[in-house]
Parts: structure tokens; sequence; C-alpha cells
């Protein structure tokens, strides 16, 4: 991977269908493997938030913000770098309960990750780790390793910026303006 860094893309979009099919065939037309994808409501009403995580070229990110941007439905996309955004990824391990209770190391690590037992049976437990992708990966090594995993899953990155504003938000109200100014 020369000279590719991970960038997080975030795109603001009115929610209508097909439209995740258009951004993600912007990556596939450049040949960008999408590492993680998350799409939820904003805290705008009627507005929608795609958070994408993809290794490439500054180049490479700026030709393909640019093209979501073109999209018709897409409010404002950008992309940023991991020091401009507080970002988390939240996963499951389902554990078997016999290891996992007859191992005091399985729940030193839980404590070390600060994560939480959210459900507990005699077959299994499920245990719940929110922060970073590197402590989610580690952490399930480290389970891995004492044999007691039975699943896991993560989610995508969720993020926001670490400006004090909304792009969105300001681009927003520019647009308001300028259509009330239209309407005098």
């Amino acid at each position: 991977m020369e000279n590719k860094i991970l960038y997080t893309i975030i795109v603001h979009s009115e929610n209508f269908a097909g439209l995740l099919n258009q951004v993600t065939a912007v990556f596939t037309r450049r040949q960008v493997n999408i590492e993680s994808l998350n799409v939820s409501a904003s805290s705008i009403k009627g507005v929608h938030k795609y958070t994408i995580t993809c290794w490439t070229t500054p180049d490479g990110v700026a030709k393909i913000v640019s093209q979501i941007e073109k999209k018709m439905d897409v409010i404002q996309a950008h992309y940023f770098v991991d020091e401009e955004i507080f970002q988390r990824e939240v996963a499951l391990y389902k554990v078997s309960t016999p290891v996992f209770q007859s191992s005091q190391e399985a729940s030193r690590i839980i404590r070390s990750y600060s994560a939480h037992i959210v459900e507990m049976n005699p077959t299994f437990s499920i245990v719940e780790l929110s922060g970073s992708g590197d402590d989610i990966a580690s952490m399930y090594e480290e389970l891995k390793a004492l044999d007691c995993v039975l699943q896991f899953v993560r989610s995508g990155r969720i993020a926001v910026s670490t400006s004090c504003f909304e792009r969105v938000n300001e681009f927003l109200a520019h647009q308001e303006q300028r259509y009330q100014n239209q309407k005098i």
C-alpha cells in the first residue's frame, strides 16, 4: 500500500433509494476498496450521514469526494485523516461461558479494555467493546488465544470531526439564505 492513507469520508445526503449504490459505484470505478461503511440518520431532519473508510492516496480521495458530491441527492462530502476526527467502532464477542468462567485471564482482558458483559447464560456470554479499531482487533486476538470466542462481529466506523462546527450545517444555512434572497 505505497503512499496510501486510511481516510474517513463523511457524506451527507437526502434519504433516497439507490443513492448508496451510486456512492459505492464511485469506489468501484476507481478500484478503491471500502474498508467500512456506516449509514444512519444525522442530527439534521431528513439528512442521512454515510461514514466510509478506505485506503487511498491524497489525490485519489480528493477525486472520490469530488465525484460523490456530483451525485444529485448528495448535499456535501468531506474527507478526513484520523487526526481530524473522533471515531469509534463497536464490537460484540460471543464467548463460551464455561471457558470464560474458568479463566481468570479472560476476565482480566475484558477489564483491561473496559469492555462490558451485556449478556450471560450457562452456554455463552456476550461482551461489548466500544473503542478504536486497533483495540477491538487486539481484544479479539487475546480472547481468541484463550480459545473461548464463539462469534465475533464489529461495526463500521462512526465519526465526528474535531472542528467546532459541522460543515454541512453552515452549507445548509447558506443555501437557505440564498433561497430566501431569491424569493424577494
